[in-house]
Protein backbone atom coordinates (compact mmCIF):
# COMPACT_ATOMS: atom_id res chain seq x y z
CA UNK A 1 0.00 0.00 0.00
CA UNK A 2 1.60 3.23 -1.03
CA UNK A 3 0.73 6.65 0.26
CA UNK A 4 -0.30 9.17 -1.67
CA UNK A 5 0.87 13.01 -1.38
CA UNK A 6 -0.77 15.78 -3.68
CA UNK A 7 2.08 18.22 -4.36
CA UNK A 8 0.60 22.21 -3.98
CA UNK A 9 0.63 22.67 -7.97
CA UNK A 10 -2.02 19.51 -8.14
CA UNK A 11 -3.52 20.61 -5.27
CA UNK A 12 -4.07 24.28 -7.01
CA UNK A 13 -5.48 22.40 -10.30
CA UNK A 14 -7.45 20.12 -8.16
CA UNK A 15 -8.94 23.53 -6.65
CA UNK A 16 -9.86 24.56 -10.42
CA UNK A 17 -12.03 21.23 -11.17
CA UNK A 18 -15.85 21.18 -11.70
CA UNK A 19 -17.16 19.03 -8.84
CA UNK A 20 -18.03 15.94 -11.22
CA UNK A 21 -14.77 16.06 -12.48
CA UNK A 22 -13.09 16.38 -9.02
CA UNK A 23 -15.02 13.37 -8.32
CA UNK A 24 -13.74 10.92 -11.07
CA UNK A 25 -10.08 12.50 -10.56
CA UNK A 26 -9.97 12.05 -6.96
CA UNK A 27 -11.40 8.40 -7.62
CA UNK A 28 -8.46 7.92 -9.82
CA UNK A 29 -5.98 9.14 -7.77
CA UNK A 30 -7.25 6.81 -4.40
CA UNK A 31 -6.76 3.85 -6.90
CA UNK A 32 -3.08 4.79 -7.09
CA UNK A 33 -2.66 4.05 -3.09
CA UNK A 34 -2.98 0.17 -3.93
CA UNK A 35 -1.44 -0.08 -7.58
CA UNK A 36 0.72 3.05 -8.27
CA UNK A 37 1.19 1.25 -11.78
CA UNK A 38 -1.44 0.59 -13.61
CA UNK A 39 -2.10 -1.32 -17.05
CA UNK A 40 -3.57 2.32 -18.51
CA UNK A 41 -0.24 4.14 -17.23
CA UNK A 42 2.03 5.57 -19.14
CA UNK A 43 5.73 6.35 -18.39
CA UNK A 44 6.72 9.81 -19.48
CA UNK A 45 9.80 10.21 -22.04
CA UNK A 46 10.37 13.90 -21.44
CA UNK A 47 10.54 14.09 -17.85
CA UNK A 48 10.52 11.14 -14.72
CA UNK A 49 7.18 9.64 -13.91
CA UNK A 50 4.08 8.60 -15.16
CA UNK A 51 0.38 9.67 -16.42
CA UNK A 52 -3.08 8.09 -15.92
CA UNK A 53 -5.82 9.49 -18.15
CA UNK A 54 -9.47 10.54 -16.69
CA UNK A 55 -11.65 11.31 -19.33
CA UNK A 56 -9.71 14.56 -21.04
CA UNK A 57 -7.95 14.93 -18.28
CA UNK A 58 -4.32 13.48 -17.37
CA UNK A 59 -2.67 12.98 -14.06
CA UNK A 60 0.77 13.31 -13.66
CA UNK A 61 2.52 11.69 -10.82
CA UNK A 62 5.73 10.18 -9.39
CA UNK A 63 6.82 6.98 -7.40
CA UNK A 64 8.74 6.36 -4.97
CA UNK A 65 8.87 3.09 -3.89
CA UNK A 66 11.87 2.81 -1.13
CA UNK A 67 9.77 5.12 0.79
CA UNK A 68 6.08 3.39 -0.84
CA UNK A 69 4.89 7.26 -1.62
CA UNK A 70 3.35 8.22 -4.69
CA UNK A 71 3.61 12.10 -5.72
CA UNK A 72 0.67 13.76 -7.48
CA UNK A 73 2.54 16.86 -9.20
CA UNK A 74 0.09 18.46 -12.39
CA UNK A 75 -4.02 17.29 -12.82
CA UNK A 76 -4.34 19.38 -16.28
CA UNK A 77 -6.43 19.69 -19.22
CA UNK A 78 -5.26 16.72 -21.91
CA UNK A 79 -4.65 20.25 -24.21
CA UNK A 80 -2.41 21.62 -21.02
CA UNK A 81 -0.63 18.62 -19.63
CA UNK A 82 2.46 18.44 -21.26
CA UNK A 83 3.58 22.05 -21.78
Amino acid sequence: MHKIQIIPSAIKDLDRLDKKFFAQIKGKITLLSSNPRPVNALKLTSEEGYRIRSGDYRILYCIDDKNKTVYVHRVKHRKDAYR
